[in-house]
């Protein structure tokens, strides 16, 4: 006797739904997949290259962005780049915030707001020095009272990686002696003075600092009145930003 059709249809219907049940699976697992690899790659350091390649590959191997393109494969990649910036922003604001706090407590703690000033500049965060914490009057070496000053704070900015300028300032009394014969030699002495101290007794590493004398030509205030001449001469240490680093040489990038 033959089975009843109800039964055949019913087994065809079975069939059905288990193939289409099974391609949903599959759908998901491939979406599943991407977003995974796209979520490790916000994490990584952008490469456009690699990241097309990826693109490439999920075209031709998945088959879920052929015929029409479904992503703008340039306009993720600025996406992308836009968002790692943003993060590599943060983090660096939030860096330089932490510094600010640990160079503010030991200056508060140790009665030095009279002669260390802090200050965050659009090239990054500023460590002003005047000259009668760390030097004589006509010198360059650094005073008894500014060693232990600058011991303490070259640890604090020992934890950080970031580059560090040291610039020399002075006011514009003419300066004329065997040593330094003009304002030039002082303010740039200082300078590298300071960079050497940082480099023997904090242990800052030597590629991350540079100095600058700029003798009597960046004043903070009139050269006219004694208190204004003593503000103009000081040493200024700035922790620089991203974008102000690039200014700084990259001798491993030379090509000869």
């Amino acid at each position: 006797m033959k089975k009843p059709m109800r039964a055949r249809r019913g087994k065809t219907q079975d069939q059905g739904i288990g193939k289409s049940e099974w391609m949903t699976t599959y759908s998901d697992l491939v979406t599943l997949l991407l977003c995974f690899f796209v979520l490790l790659f916000s994490f990584s350091v952008i490469d456009a290259r690699k990241f097309q390649t990826i693109i490439r590959s999920f075209q031709g191997s998945l088959g879920i962005l052929d015929g029409g393109r479904t992503i703008d494969d340039d306009q993720y990649i600025n996406q992308a780049l836009q968002s790692d910036k943003l993060l590599r922003e943060q983090r660096e604001a939030e860096s330089m915030e932490w510094l600010y706090i640990q160079l503010e407590e030991y200056i508060k703690e140790n009665d030095l707001e009279a002669t260390v000033v802090l200050g965050m500049e659009e090239r990054g965060l500023l460590i002003r020095f005047t000259d009668q914490v760390l030097f004589d009057s006509g010198k360059a070496e650094i005073k008894k009272q500014g060693i232990e000053i600058m011991k303490n704070i070259g640890e604090i900015l020992k934890q950080n990686q970031r580059f560090i300028r040291v610039e020399g300032h002075t006011d514009n009394v003419p300066m004329h002696s065997p040593q330094f014969p003009s304002n030039w030699e002082l303010s740039t002495t200082r300078a590298v003075n300071v960079v050497k101290f940082f480099v023997e007794n904090a242990g800052i590493e030597p590629v991350r600092l540079s100095a600058a004398g700029y003798s009597e030509y960046h004043p903070i205030a009139p050269n006219d009145t004694a208190k204004n001449r003593q503000m103009n001469r000081r040493v200024d240490v700035v922790i620089l930003r991203t974008n102000f680093e690039l200014n700084e040489p990259n001798y491993n990038e030379v090509a000869l």
